[in-house]
């Protein structure tokens, strides 16, 4: 590991670090890393949330969150046209089941307004079952909220880092941070790949906050790893939903969703179970049970089609209601905690909030820069992927073979992620630059060859690396 301090240390590169290490990378007069305990940039909650750009109209109004939420998605919504990230508008619907449920929509429509959401309206059943013909019998009534969307979180996360890395910051992966240590005007931070020293110290490691937290010597809150399973159904069932379908939320969470993805696919979940591991990702069959019930009442037809897969992640969710963002300027250090699942929309405003905690610090980051745009892989069906693109065919003929065909993902655009800025170091992460073999054969047919392609560029990374040991050794 480097020998010499680094200015800000970002310890946990989900997007909510990425998003901090990109805003530090505008001044390129700060040495700054990007940390990470596992093999990839985000790999924890960020890979497995619900994929939703919230308006934050249920946001606790006043809340830390609802103003970052609020700033987040409009920065997000620029930063994705701009980057390639995928992203519909396909709007909410808060669906009422019951005469309790549809009492309470007029109160979250105030509640909207006071989160300057004012474009909300309320649902009649006709109007609902016009705009959602193959919703479940028995719905009274519904809050429409237009402003939610969807947006591929996978893309969202990479470019945040890419762009960092790109404008000097570096990427440490398989990284775990086991001990942080005073040390003179900074930190030690003993990993598992050697010591690294930070004069500035960004906690925003997620699930494992709270234990940074404490080894800094605060006990400000505690994370309870809160597990949502979800069911991705397959292309064919895209026709049968057009908005987001809510549940009126509880204090759990926003409840059971029925959503279509920019992938083209329709989630169904998650589950919210608080638990003790943070390390629990699997799913179980009681928990899968669970969901398949209740999605037979929000959309029987669903119930009908094929699951393509099942997933769990872990949401940071703590005592509070509200983030857990906190500076302690004599210890020089941020502490960014109990970022559940609206940290995705919320995490460009977020690192803007960082950065100014951080002037506290004392820290004075110097002249700002424009950070190079970047583009992103296309993953969204609703424009031409590049298998339709008869200009890219022709112009590189590798973009017109397909390699995995239930998600039309061609060579070019296997071979553009092995060569990417930031690598995938596993097939799941070449999965998440490309969907190859996350369709409905979940890779029984091109598991193979997409294996053959990631060990072909593993093994010419491999002999690059050694080559330039050689060099510098001479």
């Amino acid at each position: 590991m480097p020998a010499r301090p680094y200015d800000v240390v970002v310890v946990g590169a989900g997007v909510v670090g990425g998003a901090i290490a990109r805003a530090l990378a505008r001044h390129p007069r700060l040495r700054v890393a990007l940390v990470e305990a596992q093999d990839d940039v985000g790999q924890g909650t960020s890979k497995a949330n619900t994929a939703i750009l919230h308006t934050g109209f249920d946001a606790v109004p006043g809340s830390l969150e609802a103003r970052l939420v609020r700033e987040g998605a409009r920065l997000l919504a620029g930063y994705a046209a701009e980057s390639g990230i995928p992203v519909e508008r396909v709007g909410a619907l808060l669906v009422a089941w019951d005469e309790e449920q549809l009492a309470a929509l007029p109160r979250l429509a105030e509640k909207a307004a006071r989160n300057d959401c004012h474009d909300t309206r309320l649902l009649g059943p006709a109007e609902l079952y016009a705009r959602e013909p193959h919703l479940g019998p028995g719905a009274l009534g519904a809050l429409h909220v237009p402003g939610e969307s969807v947006i591929c979180p996978w893309t969202t996360t990479l470019a945040y880092a890419t762009q960092a890395v790109r404008h000097g910051v570096d990427l440490h992966l398989n990284c775990g941070v086991r001990e942080a240590v005073p040390r003179g005007e900074g930190h030690e931070l003993v990993t598992s790949r050697g010591t690294l020293t930070a004069r500035r110290l960004v906690n925003a490691a997620g699930l494992h906050a709270d234990t940074l937290d404490r080894r800094l010597g605060h006990h400000d809150f505690t994370v309870t790893p809160r597990r949502g399973q979800l069911l991705v159904y397959d292309k064919f069932a895209r026709d049968l939903v057009r908005h987001i379908l809510l549940p009126v939320p509880t204090a759990l969470g926003k409840g059971v969703l029925v959503a279509p993805t920019v992938h083209g696919n329709v989630l169904l979940g998650p589950t919210a179970e608080n638990l003790d591991d943070k390390r629990a990702t699997g799913t179980t069959a009681d928990g899968l049970a669970g969901l398949r019930e209740q999605g037979r009442r929000i959309l029987p037809a669903l119930l009908r089609e094929e699951v393509t897969a099942v997933y769990a992640g872990l949401r940071a969710a703590t005592e509070h209601d509200d983030y857990r963002i906190r500076v302690h300027p004599e210890q020089g250090h941020v502490t960014v905690g109990g970022i559940r699942s609206t940290g995705l929309t919320a995490s460009l405003a977020i690192a803007e909030h960082v950065m100014g905690l951080l002037g506290e610090t004392g820290l004075d980051p110097g002249p700002a820069r424009a950070l190079e745009p970047v583009r992103m892989p296309h993953l969204g069906e609703a424009s031409p992927r590049p298998y339709q693109r008869p200009d890219l065919i022709a112009a590189d003929p590798a973009y017109g073979t397909l390699v995995c065909h239930c998600e039309r993902v061609s060579l070019g655009e296997i071979r553009d992620a092995l060569a990417s800025t930031i690598p995938p170091r596993g097939l799941d992460g070449l999965r998440r630059r490309t969907r190859a073999r996350a369709g409905r054969c979940q890779g029984f047919h091109c598991g193979a060859a997409v294996r053959a392609l990631f060990e072909e560029e593993a093994r010419r990374r491999k002999t690059r690396e050694s080559g330039e040991r050689r060099e510098g050794r001479t």
